[in-house]
């Protein structure tokens, strides 16, 4: 293995610092760029010492530039997730996902590093015309004025500024998919399941506990354990080739009404949803087509339930620490 010299923006993130814990471990020389908007560098903690922490914004083409020096390859992860954000603040999306992706390019180019690896996401696909969806869909912003495609929008064009950028010798991209696990925040569907699951579980002595949810609970998708979708990120690292574009997760398919039983059994309760309505723009099936990964030696390894118990182990030791949800 080469020890190479790793920029993670947005490494303080959820995948990010699962990454960045992955790359000490194998030796890498890591330098990190998170401005703790969205990220915590508590997750950092037991790596601090090891890494190199720079704290700032990828909107900064000065940090970002300086960020870039002495590096052989940029992770740039840095992004505002969480559907909730989408809605509320698009247009800061829409800033820190393109005017970001502009000053990694151009710090990149001044520094004269030749390699990047791109996050982007499932959300480019949007409504897929195939289920399995593999990497050659249609990618599509079904209306600009519905705030959700925000996020999915400046994905599309973050890729298509790094796979049309002249001055890199290698271009990865890479989507991953419904990533999950342990302290991945509270503006996801699991962690948000398996908190009001436990206060229904608190407040419920006996029978099924019933859960209002958004859409019929027949909505389904592929929940990938955190560290399947990292082992697939470090072999795109090694392996990913030069203006390619790879799904990473798992393509074991759960419906939402699934899921949400899945996680009562965690709390040894039943869960019987009761359907609401569903967002604007919400997305009814989602599942990767993992052949071009897979291809490169890529298997995931963790069952839904193994994930999801370590991960609603996880929330259920720390509920005190994030805000109340409403049951």
């Amino acid at each position: 293995m080469t020890v190479r010299r790793v920029l993670v923006t947005g490494g303080a993130g959820f995948i990010g610092s699962a990454l960045v814990g992955r790359l000490v471990r194998e030796g890498h020389q890591v330098r990190v760029l998170d401005d703790g908007s969205r990220g915590d560098v508590r997750r950092l903690g037991p790596l601090i010492g090891d890494i190199e922490y720079v704290q700032g914004d990828v909107r900064d083409a000065a940090v970002v530039a300086k960020a870039c020096a002495s590096i052989d390859i940029v992770c740039h992860l840095a992004f505002v997730n969480g559907t909730a954000l989408f809605y509320s603040i698009p247009d800061v999306v829409l800033d820190v996902g393109i005017r970001g992706m502009l000053n990694v390019l151009d710090g990149m180019r001044e520094q004269d590093v030749g390699e990047l690896l791109l996050a982007s996401s499932s959300e480019v696909y949007q409504t897929a015309d195939r289920v399995p969806t593999d990497e050659r869909v249609a990618l599509s912003v079904p209306d600009p004025l519905n705030p959700r495609y925000s996020y999915g929008g400046a994905k599309i064009v973050c890729e298509l500024l790094a796979l049309h950028a002249k001055h890199l010798e290698r271009a990865v991209v890479f989507r991953p998919h419904n990533a999950y696990g342990p302290d991945m925040g509270h503006d996801h569907v699991i962690p948000q399941l398996a908190l009001r699951i436990r206060e229904l579980a608190r407040s419920t002595a006996t029978g099924p506990l019933r859960l209002p949810i958004q859409g019929s609970g027949s909505e389904t998708r592929a929940f990938a354990y955190i560290d399947d979708v990292v082992a697939g990120i470090a072999l795109l690292l090694d392996r990913g080739r030069h203006r390619e574009i790879y799904n990473v997760g798992t393509d074991v398919e759960t419906p939402i009404h699934e899921l949400a039983a899945r996680i009562g059994r965690c709390f040894e309760r039943s869960v019987a949803v009761e359907p609401g309505e569903l967002q604007r723009g919400s997305t009814l099936r989602r599942c990767p087509d993992l052949t071009k990964l897979r291809s490169l030696g890529y298997a995931p390894s963790t069952s839904l339930d193994e994930g999801l118990r370590r991960t609603v182990a996880w929330y259920d030791e720390h509920a005190d620490a994030h805000p109340s949800v409403p049951v």
